[in-house]
């Protein structure tokens, strides 16, 4: 496993929600390569980038002519641009780093799911698969659409694609599942009778068949990031991995050579022979018990686990499994639907969307264990006897004497060539985006408001008509010089401190108390007295001084 060589002290799945993020009502999300940016697609239409080191947002894509829900959302390979889908039948192809929106394509019907080509770091190809018509790909640079069959029927009537531009007018079509290979080559197609067709998607041609068992409607297909294994979400309620056998490369032209040497059937039984040496069947998942249906199933990270959402009303469960088929852990967050998931590509993360609009993100649930600190320490549940070994505290033990080095000293010490990157086919010669420059905002004046506020009401209570007030508006100059830094500082804002009493003045203080003031005829005869009065300066008013 890779999660523990990243980080020894964490586990392999997550366990609890440790945070949520929130910013509007949330419909779908993806992850960029590197798991350091997450892209979430708005009911009102925008885009939001959250910086997922520090969970801020790094920056919202919104477009005027759409205010639509988003439907998917996609990152391009090195993280340059990013495709969203809408519910006004609009397909739109972000910049990332301007914010500036490339080019807008309508399309005749929702789209549900549209994905970039992965084989190209701009990539102007994309595939995508609409509520009532078949998946086709949609190229923003000519601006125009090429539909890919979905049965074999449609594939021996010719490689010419069926329409363009418009969609067919034969029966409606049950949603469809399509996704790329990992570089790009090949198109991977789930119908509504089980079938996994592999298309060439500049020739339109089908090139082998795989029948699903049970034959029911392949709602989900998606590789994992490795590109070994294929994953489908079918109608009878159970999610199939198959390996994939072709290689990840040049996978198109392995398949021709299969073609090629499969020629003992022809027509759909040679389809599915050379489909037979494409992808075996791997594993099968599903809730025996419950019997749910699974929402937004995909891979972890490096492949070895498996997660699906339930897609029962009213619960956010997420059920892990390992890839050998043992379910390891059930999620149980709030009351509310599951609606899409996505899991770190780096870390074991994941990230879950509810019906209400609220992302999640579940991390593992850290324990502190000291003892995993120190590389020599061993933790005992109970007192041991120990009996020390002759050399252990020898300066050299006579064990490592013995020994002898297997490093050969002289061997060179290769500096210059760099690993390959454990989590994709990195590509050193290409500029990949993993974090965007933050815009810092402007201070709202709030503390300036408040200030000015203070300021009136002050004012007012000085120009009230007692005779305290009258009083001390005649000394307002001279107290304003004995004040505080914190007055002059505000340009004439008059914001009080209070000042801690002396000594003498809570004596003072504690003697009015006993002696009750008979008259204030010499109040205002002392407090029209200077201000350099060493009483008056440290706090004490005429009340005070007149005993």
């Amino acid at each position: 496993m890779n999660a523990p060589i990243i980080d020894p002290l964490q586990g392999d799945f997550p366990e609890v929600i440790e945070e949520y993020l929130h910013h509007g009502v949330t419909k779908c999300i993806a992850f960029n390569r590197r798991g350091t940016l997450l892209a979430a697609g708005c009911a009102d239409g925008s885009c939001v980038i959250w910086d997922f080191e520090t969970r801020g947002v790094a920056k919202e894509l919104r477009d005027k002519d759409c205010i639509a829900a988003i439907t998917s959302i996609c990152w391009s390979k090195y993280g340059h641009r990013i495709l969203v889908s809408s519910a006004d039948k609009s397909l739109i192809l972000w910049d990332v780093v301007s914010g500036e929106k490339i080019t807008r394509i309508t399309l005749h019907h929702t789209p549900l799911l549209a994905r970039l080509h992965p084989g190209s770091s701009t990539p102007s190809l994309c595939l995508t698969c609409p509520l009532s018509s078949a998946p086709m790909i949609v190229d923003f640079n000519k601006l125009n659409t090429t539909v890919l069959p979905v049965t074999v029927l449609e594939a021996d009537s010719g490689p010419a694609p069926p329409s363009r531009n418009k969609p067919s007018d034969g029966p409606p079509y049950t949603p469809t599942a399509a996704c790329f290979n990992k570089f790009g080559d090949l198109v991977y197609v789930g119908n509504s009778k089980g079938e996994i067709l592999i298309i060439d998607h500049k020739s339109i041609h089908v090139h082998a068949m795989v029948p699903a068992p049970g034959g029911a409607v392949i709602k989900n297909i998606v590789f994992s990031r490795d590109g070994q294994y294929l994953l489908t979400n079918s109608n009878d309620r159970t999610i199939r991995i198959y390996e994939n056998l072709l290689p990840l490369k040049d996978g198109l032209t392995a398949l021709g050579h299969l073609n090629k040497t499969v020629d003992e059937v022809a027509g759909v039984e040679k389809m599915k022979a050379v489909g037979s040496k494409c992808l075996a069947l791997f594993r099968e998942f599903q809730d025996t018990i419950t019997k749910v249906h699974w929402k937004a199933p995909c891979f972890s990270g490096d492949g070895e686990w498996v997660i699906g959402g339930s897609a029962s009303k009213g619960e956010h469960k997420i059920y892990i499994w390992d890839r050998v088929g043992h379910l390891v852990k059930i999620l149980e967050g709030p009351k509310e639907a599951l609606i899409d998931l996505a899991w770190h590509p780096v870390h074991p993360i994941i990230v879950s969307v509810s019906l209400t609009g609220m992302v999640y993100v579940w991390a593992k649930d850290h324990t502190e264990n000291w003892s995993a600190f120190a590389p020599d320490f061993k933790e005992l549940e109970e007192n041991e006897e120990y009996v020390e070994r002759e050399d252990e505290f020898d300066l050299i033990p006579e064990t490592e004497k013995v020994k002898e080095s297997d490093i050969n000293e002289d061997d060179e010490v290769d500096i210059v060539t760099v690993e390959k990157d454990a989590f994709s086919d990195s590509d050193m010669s290409q500029e990949e985006i993993c974090f965007l420059p933050a815009t810092p905002c402007p201070d709202v004046p709030e503390q300036q408001d408040k200030c000015v506020g203070s300021s009136s009401k002050l004012m007012d209570s000085n120009n009230s008509g007692s005779p305290l007030s009258e009083e001390a508006g005649q000394n307002g100059q001279a107290m304003n010089h004995a004040s505080s830094p914190l007055e002059e500082d505000t340009g004439g804002t008059r914001m009080k401190r209070k000042r801690k009493p002396s000594e003498k003045g809570l004596e003072l203080q504690a003697e009015k108390g006993r002696k009750p003031v008979k008259s204030y005829g010499r109040l205002s005869k002392i407090r029209s007295k200077p201000v350099a009065d060493p009483d008056i300066s440290n706090g004490i008013y005429g009340d005070d001084i007149s005993d």
